[in-house]
């Protein structure tokens, strides 16, 4: 049995840790921000490397910078692999609902009918969700393993809804520049509220389960729907 002394020590050094962790941050945050933003102006690379090695470099490595600097364990217990199936499990429940919602939403708007489309048997399908999987699992470990699980530490006086929305507006702040770049107009209003309520849904999602793979595979769903149907 471990002694008085050496759980108030334990203890000290996980108040350090969370000390430490907290104080760093905010200022990881805003590093990644600013390099990422400077990144999506001045180069135009393929989606392909945007979303393998831009985001490994520009999410991946301040999360582990992060880890490694802090020495906080949180951040990677939300991907522990006891998690792997009941998170893919739930990510693809998730997932179908957001695809589900987006679907009959674009129909209703559109008045448009349904049309078959031998989508599982395209080359292209697959590749995009390939995509999708790499968007969703360095986005995942960044804003929700990483900046959410920050948020919960640093804030625990706020709300969950306040909570929420902090988050999700730190998602949409990193996604305007491609928004910006990539749409004009009411298109742009649309971009943003769906990015927002997205996180918002990936957020709560988070919160309740703590698990990484859930929101890859939600994310990943949620890009293909808005592929195929927006």
């Amino acid at each position: 049995m471990p002694s008085k002394k050496s759980k108030t020590r334990a203890r000290q050094k996980n108040n350090r840790l969370g000390a430490s962790s907290q104080a760093v941050l905010y200022p990881l945050i805003i590093f990644a921000l600013i390099v990422w933003v400077i990144y999506r102006i001045l180069f135009d690379f393929p989606v392909w490397f945007d979303e393998s090695i831009g985001k490994a470099i520009f999410f991946g490595l301040p999360v582990w910078l992060y880890i490694s600097g802090s020495g906080n364990a949180q951040v990677v217990e939300s991907f522990d692999f006891n998690k792997i199936r009941p998170g893919l499990l739930l990510g693809l429940a998730v997932g179908g609902l957001y695809g589900f919602v987006a679907a009959i939403t674009v129909l209703l708007v559109r008045s448009s009918g349904v049309m078959s489309v031998a989508l599982f048997s395209s080359t292209f399908f697959w590749w995009e969700f390939l995509l999708a999987l790499l968007t969703g699992f360095w986005e995942s470990l960044f804003f929700f393993s990483f900046i959410m699980t920050g948020v919960l530490a640093k804030h625990r006086s706020w709300s969950v809804l306040q909570q929420v929305m902090w988050v999700a507006l730190i998602f949409l702040i990193f996604h305007l520049p491609n928004t910006i770049l990539r749409f004009s107009g009411l298109n742009i209003l649309t971009e943003f509220f769906l990015l927002y309520f997205f996180a918002m849904g990936q957020a709560f999602v988070f919160y309740r389960r703590r698990n990484f793979y859930t929101l890859v595979i939600s994310q990943a769903i949620w890009g293909m729907v808005l592929l195929v149907h927006v």
